[in-house]
């Protein structure tokens, strides 16, 4: 089940320059906003594969990886996996809510 979640305005107004424009990383723009959607909105994990992210995103699977890479320096996303070959958990944080 996919639980819907309203997009914060910081997304928009903020990270979106900042990852794309700053950054450049455009691909960790979109697989953040789609982890978000995914989950439900931040604090909230999703069970999803790198392969399924890529199709849902249009973007290759070595291109995901690098996005989660980056979302994950940034402390955009936790990811964690039962074991080795087990399909990893991605948490979504909203860091800025904190302040």
């Amino acid at each position: 089940m996919v639980r819907r979640a309203p997009l914060d305005d910081y997304l928009v107004e903020t990270l979106l320059p900042d990852l794309i424009g700053h950054d450049r990383a455009p691909s960790a723009f979109l697989v953040y906003l789609k982890l978000w959607h995914m989950a439900g909105g931040p604090a909230r994990g999703v069970q999803v594969s790198l392969s399924t992210l890529a199709v849902e995103t249009g973007l290759s699977k070595s291109s995901v990886q690098a996005a989660l890479r980056h979302l994950r320096r940034r402390n955009y996303v936790a990811s964690r996996r039962g074991s080795p070959t087990a399909v990893p958990t991605h948490i979504v944080h909203a860091p800025w809510r904190g302040r």
